[in-house]
């Protein structure tokens, strides 16, 4: 699968929908090195367009998907739509349904003491055959990296599922790509809280109409000053976009 990409802000994104991120994912199995996949909101595309290193982070990636209706509109403002809002948790679930029958194995990295190992038992519920080999909750001091890292290792997961918020996942995996023997390394935020049940995702009605944003804020106040990050976004992108755009097209035709 080829894919094309749009320019927003620097970040280039796939365009690619939940079931052609979830195909490309299994896909990297065929391949014997580690696959990175980060799933970017606005905020985190604003955060790439202040810090270029993060930039180039988020562009050394296998995949990179609009995690985010902000992304989705951008996509639409520089004339490069991408279809439908492809966002971690709901490739994840494409994902997990493709794994459960197969010999492929999952690690969940992330959230807090004992989150990981309820979202193991209630995916093994939902999921039944599917095969999730090793959890790790995401409170770790930097010394015993590498002892998670030989965990996940000895474990034979073929993907591992890095739920330590942005940017901090994507760092991960990005410092230890080298290190790591699965396939597939993605980072998706806060899923393994809504696997576990800690965490209720918004209805499909305020997905669909582009309002999860509106629902977490609703049910999160204190999300507020994170919100701001989204009209910021959207004037960046009206105003600095097109130079962008621009220069991946002249990256293309080289």
């Amino acid at each position: 699968m080829i894919m094309d990409k749009v320019n927003i802000l620097g970040v280039n994104v796939d365009m690619v929908n939940i079931s052609e991120a979830a195909d490309k994912i299994v896909s990297f199995f065929e391949e014997d090195r580690l696959h990175s996949v980060y799933t970017p909101n606005s905020e985190i595309i604003m955060m790439a367009y202040r810090d270029a290193e993060f930039a180039e982070l988020l562009n050394r990636a296998d995949l990179l998907t609009a995690d985010g209706i902000g992304v989705v509109y951008a996509s639409k403002i520089l004339r490069k739509p991408i279809s439908e809002r492809a966002a971690g948790y709901d490739i994840a679930i494409k994902v997990l349904e493709k794994l459960k029958d197969t010999e492929h194995k999952l690690f969940l990295l992330g959230g807090k003491p004992g989150i990981a190992e309820e979202a193991k038992r209630k995916l093994e519920e939902k999921y039944p055959g599917i095969r999730i080999v090793g959890t790790h909750n995401g409170y770790f001091k930097p010394e015993e990296e590498s002892e998670i890292i030989d965990e996940i290792n000895n474990s034979g997961a073929d993907i591992v599922f890095v739920c330590l918020g942005a940017p901090a996942q994507e760092k991960w995996i990005d410092r230890n790509r080298d290190k790591l023997k699965a396939k597939v390394a993605m980072g998706i935020g806060g899923s393994l809280d809504v696997f576990a049940g800690k965490v209720e995702r918004a209805p499909d009605f305020w997905c669909n109409m582009g309002l999860e944003w509106l629902y977490r804020l609703i049910k999160e106040p204190w999300r507020i000053g994170r919100m701001m990050a989204l009209p910021k976004f959207g004037v960046t992108v009206l105003l600095k976009g097109r130079r962008y755009r621009e220069n991946l097209n002249s990256q293309i035709k080289k």
